[in-house]
């Protein structure tokens, strides 16, 4: 099936599934015309966020998201919001991808440079893709990791490293967990639907996926269960805990829940 230019077929999984489309830009206004314009046209590229771009000359777009996550979770750990945050990013660009590979047997081209972020909305309004714009070739499994990990996730690893200290191991857990999770919902929503076509896609891409030399290491699986290697710090919130794939067994000391109670 062709990709449709609102990418509608996305709507029916919900959630970090969805992925708003725009149409190309309209020219630019004279320059006496030209004021304080507003709409996702506006929004920064995620591209821009991960080279630390600031097209309104104060913050770029990684630093609000970091931000805006840790006051949330009402967490003053810069590390742990940089943790979380860049696994619901995770989550998001894998659902797009998997969701297109899965249902329209393609893949739109998901450039850093083609997609709008506001790193202060919440899911589905948070990414804009501006034109849907066909890839050539099979959506498989090295076409979709070439759209997220080396086009997404390791410039925004690398951004991430450098600025907040995070360790590699950790965020490629995270995209491990955000893979998972990912086709569990997939599969969950083809089964519920008797798309035993899409469930069948979706584990052989999963699989293939998890293949992948940056993935791999990530995480033990066991059909669509997954428990990773290392820990997204969610523990360290106030309140938060493990989640339900944490290499941890229980609470370390050093969490606010554990040194409260």
């Amino acid at each position: 099936m062709d990709l449709d230019p609102d990418l509608a077929a996305l709507r029916s999984l919900g959630g970090f599934f969805v992925l708003r489309t725009l149409p190309p830009p309209p020219p630019p206004p004279p320059p006496a015309a030209a004021a304080d314009g507003t709409g996702p046209h506006r929004l920064p590229t995620l591209g821009e966020a991960y080279d630390g771009v600031a097209p309104d000359g104060r913050h770029d777009a990684l630093t609000l998201r970091v931000a805006t996550v840790g006051a949330r979770l009402g967490t003053a750990e810069p590390r742990v919001a940089a943790s979380l945050a860049q696994q619901g990013l995770a989550a998001r660009l894998w659902s797009a991808a998997l969701g297109c590979a899965v249902l329209y047997g393609r893949l739109p081209s998901l450039d850093p440079g083609l997609l709008r972020w506001d790193p202060l909305a919440s899911v589905p309004d948070d990414l804009w893709l501006t034109g849907v714009r066909t890839l050539p070739g099979d959506a498989d499994a090295v076409a979709v990791a070439a759209a997220v990990l080396d086009a997404h996730l390791e410039p925004l690893g690398a951004a991430l490293r450098a600025r907040y200290g995070v360790a590699a191991g950790l965020l490629r857990g995270n995209a491990g967990s955000a893979l998972a999770a990912t086709a569990r919902e997939l599969a969950r929503w083809a089964r519920a639907h008797g798309r035993t076509d899409a469930v069948e896609r979706a584990r052989a891409l999963t699989g293939e996926l998890f293949t992948h030399p940056l993935l791999r290491a990530t995480g033990a699986r066991a059909g669509t269960a997954f428990r990773r290697h290392s820990c997204c710090l969610y523990y360290r919130v106030p309140g938060g805990g493990l989640c339900g794939d944490c290499c941890l067994t229980r609470l370390p000391r050093s969490s606010p829940r554990a040194a409260s109670g």
